[in-house]
């Protein structure tokens, strides 16, 4: 007998508009994890915070331990720091243009920046009247920013012109190994992080052998930090999306469908049972352009949300947001519109104006459309 497929899950979320749904146990199961993970490794955790942008829901992280943050500008550096994080470290080459704010900042925060210039190095040593914390930017094999792992000389005259100004201080090597989302499955992902390792290790090596102390190694992409078990040369881990995971990270391999924490609740305006089509109030501008490559070749912009057979064990169940069912794929997006395939009994099912849930492809980019969080049942939970 083949195995009976989930149910399409309505939401009783009670809203007129597209909304950002997530389940707070699965937040906290997932934050706590990835502290765990961080703890038996020996290396500090400092997630990124970039992926949530919540005020409560950095409070949760407080309540696991975590007291050092990454963000990725200087706007969510002074969000966090006027809600009480002081150990921030803004994880993008700096730009200049806001070199007043970073020093406003700085001047209350323990804060740490991203250089890979020796321009900008020499722009913000001269500008800045408090300290900072900088770390070189490598690029060991992503090759999106930083200096090369292989080329010592372009990294030690940076880390020599950076040690000339007394309000920088060198804390290290930082890195951000996004080429591990290219990989297929979790034995890539796990050599993009040893190879990743490696390089880094190789240039701290080339600093210490010219006499210059490289400090600190960092590292941080949610892939690697979800599957590696260890992080030899490494002092911190930066992970984010782990706080929510999605479509893209259950495809590698990295997150079970249960681990899923953030969904879109969506209102049915079209439904077509003889395509076995549901037109959903919910387009890029509430999900993003994020695609995958569907199961039948198809784009996947996102899944609706499933629940009964294969939708787990018992507890899985319980969750307000169900699970992904990638059988219902969201098919194409337009700015407002959303179209899913949708087996055309469930169609039959669905009244025009009901709420379904469609898993996003990319967490981090959804959830930065939104100002708000709710839970469930449609309690709101603070945002900015």
């Amino acid at each position: 007998m083949a195995p009976s497929r989930s149910a399409l899950l309505r939401s009783p979320v009670p809203v007129e508009r597209p909304a950002a749904v997530i389940d707070p146990a699965r937040v906290r199961r997932n934050i706590e994890r990835m502290v765990a993970r961080a703890a038996r490794a020996g290396v500090r955790l400092r997630p990124h915070f970039k992926t949530h942008q919540s005020a409560a829901i950095g409070d949760w992280f407080r309540d696991y331990g975590v007291r050092a943050v990454t963000v990725s500008s200087v706007a969510m550096a002074r969000y966090f720091a006027q809600h009480g994080w002081d150990d921030i470290t803004l994880a993008v080459p700096v730009n200049l243009r806001e070199v007043e704010a970073i020093d406003e900042l700085a001047g209350t925060s323990d804060l740490g920046l991203l250089v890979d210039d020796e321009s900008a190095a020499q722009a913000l040593g001269s500008a800045l009247r408090a300290r900072v914390r900088v770390w070189i930017k490598i690029d060991a094999g992503y090759g999106r920013a930083g200096v090369r792992w292989d080329r010592p000389a372009q990294l030690l005259s940076l880390a020599r012109t950076i040690g000339r100004f007394p309000r920088l201080r060198l804390q290290g090597l930082l890195t951000h190994s996004g080429h591990s989302y290219r990989q297929t499955d979790a034995a890539g992902i796990l050599r993009v992080h040893e190879e990743s390792l490696a390089r880094m290790r190789e240039a701290r090596a080339a600093l210490a052998g010219a006499g210059v102390g490289a400090g600190e190694i960092s590292v941080g992409d949610t892939p690697t930090c979800s599957l590696a078990a260890s992080f030899p040369g490494v002092d911190e881990i930066r992970p984010g999306n782990f706080v929510f995971y999605d479509l893209m990270q259950m495809r590698l391999g990295v997150c079970s469908p249960d681990d899923l924490a953030l969904a879109v609740a969506c209102p049915v305006i079209g439904r077509y049972p003889d395509r076995e089509r549901l037109l959903l109030y919910g387009g890029t501008v509430h999900l993003s352009s994020e695609r995958l490559s569907g199961e039948k070749g198809e784009g996947l912009f996102g899944c609706l949300a499933g629940i009964g057979a294969s939708a787990g064990a018992g507890a899985n169940r319980d969750s307000a947001l169900g699970i992904p069912d990638l059988e219902m794929p969201l098919l194409s997006l337009t700015q407002e519109h959303g179209m899913a395939r949708v087996p055309g009994s469930e169609v039959r099912a669905v009244e025009i104006g009901e709420m379904v849930l469609v898993y996003p492809v990319h967490a981090c980019i959804t959830a930065h459309l939104y100002r708000a969080y709710l839970d469930g049942k449609g309690e709101p939970l603070g945002r900015r």
